[in-house]
């Protein structure tokens, strides 16, 4: 049975009147990947700075690899990594500059350094680059280096706040990669993102945060089955008669929501009711545009469950802790 490397238990916090996070426990084993997830606002990047020792909970509890983030933060920062949403190494210094100062703050052997900062500058794609102040990079050069930054003393947990922000659709597939592979050396991930395919694809378990509160946990396929099986996206030629197919459609789902001149319904028995959906349309006189049937997806879980679509991102915070104890 894996240990538990992060463990949150009724954490709570306020800023004046808005409570950010209202009770949120959250139980992450060793060598595992939590995605968390939420429309903007609802307190995932709270929960982060929490964790990470950047701010105190109200009340609540949090332990990183055994150690309370509160009376033991020194300890947590010195075995963690973290990358925010915005990249915070330093744009005087060169990007191996940035990555050997994270070494000595971080307090590894001297003598190992440098050769980890090559490593890290060539798996990024850094190297050209490597001597080169850090405000002439790119947004996607610097989003690198600051993911590099996070992993100069091989962090045994590690926190992503939105990673592939900046990074082209090749960037985000190559940092999946580094993910995977860190995982599957025993890293520990807690990670939120923009991108519900990014939580698909890597995460092992979701956590769902809405208004500071988590609504739902579970793996991937367990949120996506809540759904429904099926789901099918009828068009129309236009808004009325998408509202009068709601009406057709009501008596097989109890789910069914026009959307503009579309309407979506989520069915349990995808190949019979295609069949009497049709007929029912048919006898109203509606003719669709366009039908589509597949399965659910992140995207389609989410917006049940929080009844809102993802949004791009959170406000910015643009508070940073160096990892390592810095």
């Amino acid at each position: 049975m894996n240990h538990i490397a992060i463990e949150a238990t009724g954490l709570t916090k306020k800023f004046g009147d808005v409570v950010a996070l209202d009770g949120v426990s959250v139980s992450v084993p060793s060598g595992s990947v939590l995605g968390l997830l939420g429309p903007n606002g609802a307190g995932k990047t709270t929960a982060v700075r929490i964790l990470t020792t950047i701010i105190r909970p109200d009340s609540g509890s949090a332990r990183v690899l055994g150690y309370d983030v509160v009376s033991n933060a020194s300890a947590v920062r010195y075995r963690i990594g973290l990358a925010g949403q915005y990249a915070a190494v330093d744009g005087n210094l060169t990007g191996r500059e940035n990555l050997r100062l994270i070494g000595l703050l971080t307090q590894m052997p001297r003598n190992t350094i440098a050769a980890r900062a090559d490593v890290l500058l060539e798996r990024f794609e850094l190297t050209e680059a490597a001597d080169r102040v850090v405000r002439t990079y790119s947004g996607g050069m610097r989003r690198r280096l600051d993911l590099a930054a996070a992993l100069v003393h091989q962090p045994p947990v590690l926190f992503l706040d939105e990673p592939t922000t900046g990074l082209d659709p090749q960037g985000r597939l190559e940092l999946w990669d580094v993910i995977r592979d860190l995982v599957s050396d025993g890293t520990t991930v807690l990670l939120t993102t923009q991108y519900l395919e990014e939580a698909d694809k890597l995460a092992d378990n979701i956590a769902v945060v809405d208004h500071g509160r988590i609504i739902a946990e579970g793996t991937p396929a367990d949120l996506k089955a809540r759904v429904g099986s099926t789901m099918i996206e009828i068009g129309l030629p236009d808004e009325g008669e998408a509202v009068r197919a709601k009406s057709v459609l009501a008596r097989f789902s109890e789910d069914v929501e026009p959307d503009g001149r579309k309407v979506r319904m989520r069915i349990n028995d995808g190949a019979r009711v295609l069949i009497d959906v049709l007929r029912a349309l048919d006898a109203a006189q509606l003719t669709p545009a366009t039908m589509a049937v597949r399965e659910p997806t992140l995207d389609d879980a989410f917006l049940a469950l929080t009844g809102r679509q993802p949004e791009p991102r959170e406000s910015p915070d643009r508070q940073a802790v160096a990892v390592g104890g810095a």
